[in-house]
C-alpha cells in the first residue's frame, strides 16, 4: 500500500535521506581512517565508496523534494518524474567511483611491490559496516517502498552493495593473514565490478520510469475491476498509464449503454473517474472517454 499523504510522504522521505547522509559520513570517515592506518586498500576504496553514498543520498534527496512540488502551469503533471532523473545522476557517480577503484585495484594487482597484509583493525572496522549498512539499506528500503519513491528506493539499493563490500573485507582480511596479501586489493576490484552492475540495474529501472514503462500488470487489471465493478460500465479499453515514479496518471475509454442520454453518460464517466483515483492510490488522475457498449473498435497504434 502506497503512502498518498503528501505531508507523511515528504516527512518520511526525509528522514531516509538524512539516515543515508548522516550514516554515511560517519562511515566515510572511518573507513577512509582506518584503511590508512590498517594498510587496507580494500577499506579505502569501500570509504571511497560511502563517500559517494553521501553524495548519492544528496542527490536523492533532492530528486525527491522537486518530485513532491504540486502541478503548475508549465509542469501540468505534477514533477515526478524529477526522482526518477537524479536516479540517473546517481548512476554517473557510481560508475565515476566504480572506475577509479578498478583502476586503483589493478594498479595495487599488477605495478605495485610486495603488499603487506592489513592488520585487524580493517576486520573490526568491515564488521560493524556490516551492521551499520545492513540498518540503513533496511530502513531506506522500507521507506522508498511505502511511498513509492524511486529516488530512495535507487538510494537504498546503492546502500545495499556496502553490507557485500564489507563482507568480502572482512573475509579477505582473514585470509589475508596467512600470506594471500593480494586478496586485499582483488576484493577492492570486486566492489568496483559491483557498483557498476548496481549502476546499470539503477540506471535502467529509472530510464523504464522516465519512458513511461507500466510498473506491473497487475495495475491494469486493478483498473479494469474497479471500472466494471460500477454499474452501467460494461469494459473498458485503450488503457493507457503515464507512470511518473510515485503516482501515474491515466487515459481510457469506458463503454457504457449507447442509450443513455448526454448528461447520464457524462456523470458515469466522473463517476468512474473518482472511482479508479479513489481506491488505486498510485493513480491520481483519470481522463475517461465514453464509448457505445457493443461497438467494435480497432486501437491505432
Amino acid at each position: 500500500m502506497f503512502i498518498i499523504d503528501y505531508a507523511l510522504r515528504n516527512k518520511e522521505g526525509t528522514k531516509a535521506a538524512f539516515a543515508g547522509i548522516i550514516g554515511n559520513i560517519i562511515l566515510t570517515i572511518f573507513n577512509i581512517s582506518i584503511g590508512m592506518i590498517s594498510g587496507s586498500f580494500a577499506l579505502i576504496a569501500e570509504g571511497a565508496h560511502t563517500l559517494s553514498d553521501v553524495a548519492t543520498s544528496i542527490i536523492a534527496y533532492i530528486g525527491f523534494k522537486i518530485g513532491q512540488k504540486p502541478a503548475d502551469a508549465e509542469h501540468p503533471l505534477g514533477h515526478g518524474r524529477a526522482e526518477a532523473i537524479s536516479g540517473l545522476i546517481i548512476v554517473i557517480f557510481l560508475a565515476f567511483v566504480a572506475y577509479e577503484i578498478i583502476t586503483g585495484a589493478i594498479d595495487k594487482l599488477l605495478f605495485k611491490e610486495l603488499l603487506e597484509p592489513p592488520t585487524y583493525l580493517a576486520g573490526v572496522m568491515a564488521a560493524i559496516g556490516i551492521v551499520a549498512n545492513l540498518i540503513i539499506t533496511k530502513y531506506q528500503t522500507k521507506i522508498g517502498n511505502s511511498i513509492n519513491s524511486p529516488a530512495i528506493i535507487a538510494d537504498a539499493k546503492h546502500q545495499k552493495t556496502d553490507i557485500f563490500s564489507c563482507i568480502a573485507i572482512l573475509i579477505s582480511v582473514i585470509i589475508a593473514q596467512f600470506g594471500y596479501t593480494f586478496l586485499d586489493p582483488l576484493v577492492g576490484l570486486i566492489i568496483g565490478v559491483f557498483i557498476l552492475k548496481v549502476a546499470y540495474n539503477v540506471g535502467k529501472d529509472n530510464i523504464n520510469n522516465i519512458m513511461g514503462k507500466i510498473p506491473s500488470k497487475d495495475l491494469i487489471n486493478d483498473i479494469k475491476r474497479v471500472a466494471t465493478d460500477i454499474d452501467g460500465v460494461y469494459g473498458v479499453h485503450n488503457i493507457k498509464l503515464n507512470y511518473f515514479g510515485s503516482y501515474a496518471t491515466l487515459a481510457l475509454h469506458v463503454e457504457v449503454d449507447p442509450n443513455l442520454s448526454l448528461k447520464e453518460s457524462h456523470d458515469l464517466i466522473h463517476y468512474t473517474q473518482n472511482q479508479i483515483t479513489k481506491e488505486i492510490d498510485i493513480i491520481q488522475l483519470v481522463i475517461a472517454h465514453a464509448c457505445p457498449f457493443g461497438e467494435k473498435y480497432e486501437l491505432k497504434k
